[in-house]
């Protein structure tokens, strides 16, 4: 869902739940000349915790480091004379329908 939304919007997608050494990127992403790292948190239904509760300052050290080895281990990396760092959170109902999507650009 958040890759079609940033697909959407006109974004062409550099890779996909990538794996490095110190774990997993959800999305990598180009605009232009901006090369964007999407962290991606989803739940289901409005009873459980919001997406962005688990986006702490751990986690968001965590996507920096995992786009450092991404831009110095990744043969996938295209130029791009910008870089930013995204959040999406996804609500679902218990069906795993969308009930809301929230993109936070410059999230951190």
């Amino acid at each position: 869902m958040a890759l079609e939304h940033f697909e959407r919007l006109g974004y062409q997608l550099v890779a996909r739940n990538h794996r490095t050494r110190f774990g997993e990127i959800d999305l990598v992403v180009l605009l232009e000349s901006t090369l964007v790292f999407v962290e991606v948190k989803t739940r289901r239904s409005q009873r459980s915790s919001a997406p962005w509760d688990s986006l702490g300052d751990h986690k968001r050290r965590q996507v920096r480091r995992l786009a450092a080895a991404f831009l110095a281990e990744s043969q996938q990396r295209p130029s791009a004379r910008d870089l930013r760092f995204d959040a999406v959170g996804i609500l679902l109902d218990c069906q795993g329908q969308l009930l809301r999507l929230d993109h936070i650009e410059n999230a951190f």
